[in-house]
């Protein structure tokens, strides 16, 4: 299904608004709570993140979605559902049971370990990786890690929100990414 990009721009605009100085002094929090409680604005941005897990013919070329801790997986459940594969979730340290793989990286206020189930992925799973913000990436190419650890291949990252000018980007290499909108 193609999304109309006004109604997606109009979706973005006025439904995320921003909180200055959360979670500490200087970091702008983008609050997606009004798109997640507007139907309509939710269903186009679920369908505009799953539109990265299909080729140009509009069939799924991915066999997982992956939703990162937290916000990543109220978008990721949603668009695996849409594109009709599994979601995994890759989690902060601690909060799976069971075997895991465990990657840290530094973000832009802090460092963080990451985990994901190992049997999360069969070989040569191709996997769409699904977050809320892309900042400095570090998030992202942890969780890209993860899944080539695991055995699965990452197709693509889809995110709603780029912070264009921490340069995230530079981190996923020439990783197919989409970005709903960019700040």
């Amino acid at each position: 299904m193609t999304v109309d990009a006004a109604v997606l721009h109009d979706a973005l605009s006025g439904l995320i608004r921003d909180v200055p100085d959360f979670p500490e002094v200087g970091v702008v929090f983008k609050d997606i709570s009004p798109l997640l409680a507007d139907h309509d604005g939710f269903t186009t941005v679920v369908e505009a993140l799953a539109s990265s897990g299909r080729d140009e013919k509009g069939v799924v070329d991915v066999d997982k979605v992956v939703g990162i801790e937290a916000r990543g997986f109220i978008l990721a459940a949603p668009v695996a559902l849409a594109l009709g594969v599994g979601f995994v979730p890759v989690r902060k340290a601690g909060k799976l049971p069971g075997p895991t793989h465990r990657q840290s990286y530094l973000l832009e206020y802090g460092e963080a370990t990451l985990e994901v189930h190992q049997d999360a992925f069969r070989e040569g799973d191709r996997v769409l990786v699904i977050d809320d913000v892309l900042a400095t990436g570090g998030t992202v190419d942890a969780t890209m890690r993860l899944v080539t650890r695991g055995g699965g291949v990452v197709s693509a990252v889809a995110v709603l929100i780029e912070l264009g000018f921490l340069s995230g980007r530079e981190k996923l290499g020439d990783c197919r990414l989409s970005a709903l909108t960019t700040t």
